[in-house]
């Protein structure tokens, strides 16, 4: 991560999964202050924009020295003795995917976090301010991504979101992996059908989109209960468990998951189905 701010990743890197991938290093965080790269004695990494308006503009140059010193591993990791305190050794054999977090980005999706997995290393260009010096995205990452269609105020907690989506998709790391086969978002309505044993009739499936890698190829997760089978509420309302998760019935269980699913999708992202 290159960030202005590093002592914003140390606490979340400890706990969790995320915490349990570092301990058994699965993950090798290391986090770069680029207000190590600047030249001036105020350790400037922002200036105004040319052609004027508000807000301050992220540099080039800063950016540009901590990813050439992170190519020949002579930076240094910041932010917490339990990682990052060493020199690192240059890295061989691994894929290398640099990416900006920017509200201009393209989102960022579950299939893009199946993507990354594919590398070896990832580094994240965390922006501030107003934006960052386009330069960055045009001569120096392989791609530009949002985790939505919103603005925060920089890109640390868009680089853990992605950094979370995409962990705990390595073996090793989610406790129970299969737990993760039936997430919102990882499997399409017919595959998720064949998982759970029941076959997708057509008047189930009449308005799915062809997935495309600009999107989702899945729909969203089952509801999911717990005990107590019934919940009784201070004003004396019972909210009870589905009678048909308490039958014993799993092919009747997996049905009954399987329409909820859609349901739901129909419900609350009713993009990833077409109109």
């Amino acid at each position: 991560m290159l960030t202005i701010f590093p002592e914003f990743f140390p606490p979340y890197f400890s706990v969790g999964v995320i915490g349990r991938a570092v301990k058994r290093e699965i993950l090798i965080p290391q986090v770069v202050n680029l207000r190590d790269f600047t030249l001036d004695a105020h350790k400037t990494t922002d200036d105004a924009p040319y052609g004027g308006g508000p807000g301050m503009v992220m540099m080039v140059e800063p950016i540009f020295k901590a990813l050439r010193a992170l190519k020949s591993s002579e930076v240094r990791g910041r932010g917490s003795e339990n990682f990052n305190s060493d020199l690192r050794p240059p890295t061989s054999g691994l894929r290398r995917r640099v990416i900006l977090l920017s509200a201009q980005g393209r989102l960022f999706t579950q299939e893009n976090a199946r993507q990354l997995t594919a590398y070896g290393e990832l580094v994240f260009v965390c922006g501030r301010y107003e934006g960052v010096d386009e330069r960055v995205a045009e001569h120096l990452i392989d791609e530009e991504l949002s985790i939505g269609d919103y603005v925060v105020s920089g890109g640390e907690l868009p680089a853990l979101v992605v950094i979370d989506a995409v962990i705990r998709l390595l073996p090793g790391v989610v406790g129970n992996e299969e737990s993760t086969k039936d997430e919102s978002f990882s499997t399409g309505l017919g595959a998720r059908g064949s998982e759970l044993g029941v076959t997708v009739p057509p008047s189930m499936n009449p308005h799915l989109r062809p997935p495309t890698s600009e999107q989702s190829k899945g729909i969203l997760d089952y509801p999911h209960y717990t005990r107590p089978e019934a919940f009784v509420t201070d004003e004396g309302e019972e909210w009870r468990v589905p009678e048909v998760l308490l039958s014993g019935n799993h092919a009747t269980i997996a049905k009954w998951r399987l329409e909820a699913s859609l349901a739901k999708t129909r419900k609350n992202r009713p993009d990833l189905l077409s109109s």
